[in-house]
């Protein structure tokens, strides 16, 4: 034993087996392991609004009051509270998919974490968190978990207060009305905000547009990604009533959007606030029990596994 220590390039074998472990377990640690943080309470996963009946007496939930029966096709929804339409449209030789949503309170734009559960590596398939929430209609989200930082905060429920150090780094905020708007979070510390009154923060971006003007231009893009993306991305163009655009892309029949044609879509439809949502196979579109769009990574087609999703429904 004393011989082979005294070798000086068996101790460098052992110390390139010992970095090759540490390297392997951060790898893994960071993409692999799941490690939960925070589980999802039974009062934050149904955001409802409370309408006062002042005569009777009786407070009455949104999400308790009785629905009538939904008229439903496979482009559409429509109840006393929820009217949603599905344009699948050919632009930029890419296909995409247009969704104009009008809700009657706030609390019906909610989102869900995977397994309702806030931490790394803790995913789920955008379909199988929304079915499991009852959604009526939902979208993959800003994945929080592939990073250590970027504000979270859902539901009412803040999760992360750490921001993101890059320049360009934008949220998205949904407050309690509804109502979206943009902050930097190099700029915008959470204790200047009143999170008293901000339903959901959610970190991605970039912003695309605001104050119905687009904010990218041909040159603006997601880190390293490709110019032309699968997109997934949120807008919203009066109170309550929003605008969600789902593109594919990365294939022969399907180029994929990119951040400026992405941003000209939404302004096309009337957003005044849009802002862009994980993409690349990540990007899916759930409706009524079904996919609609093409998820594709490039490499293999089918849903990625994502750490949240943005969704429509009464649960």
């Amino acid at each position: 034993m004393k011989q082979f220590f005294s070798k000086p390039y068996r101790w460098a074998l052992i110390y390139s087996s010992l970095l090759s472990a540490a390297t392997a377990f951060v790898i893994l640690d960071a993409f692999v392991i799941p490690k939960s943080l925070s589980a999802v309470s039974a009062t934050e996963t149904t955001t409802s609004t409370s309408n006062e009946e002042t005569e009777a007496g009786v407070s009455e939930s949104v999400s308790e009051q009785t629905i009538t029966e939904a008229i439903v096709t496979e482009s559409s929804y429509e109840d006393e509270n929820i009217q949603i339409a599905i344009e699948t449209g050919r632009s930029n030789n890419t296909t995409y998919y247009a969704v104009d949503i009008q809700v009657s309170d706030a609390s019906f734009l909610k989102t869900a974490l995977a397994q309702d559960t806030y931490g790394r590596n803790i995913k789920a398939v955008t379909s199988s968190i929304a079915a499991s929430h009852d959604a009526i209609l939902a979208i993959n989200g800003d994945f929080y978990g592939f990073r250590d930082a970027g504000y979270v905060l859902r539901n009412g429920t803040l999760y992360r207060d750490s921001a993101r150090e890059t320049e360009d780094a934008e949220a998205l905020v949904i407050d309690d009305e509804g109502d979206f708007s943009i902050i930097s979070e190099n700029e915008t510390s959470l204790s200047s905000l009143d999170t008293s009154s901000i339903a959901q923060i959610i970190s991605f971006g970039p912003a695309l547009i605001e104050d119905g003007e687009i904010s990218v231009d041909a040159s603006s893009e997601v880190s390293q990604s490709m110019t032309s993306n699968p997109r997934t991305a949120i807008g919203q163009i009066s109170p309550l009533h929003y605008i969600i655009i789902v593109s594919d892309g990365r294939t022969d029949e399907s180029e994929g959007f990119s951040l400026l044609q992405l941003a000209e879509e939404m302004q096309n439809r009337g957003a005044v606030t849009a802002y862009n949502l994980d993409g690349g196979g990540s990007s899916t579109l759930y409706f009524n029990g079904e996919i609609i769009n093409n998820p594709t990574s490039g490499n293999s087609t089918g849903e990625r596994e994502v750490s949240d999703i943005v969704y429509i429904g009464y649960e």
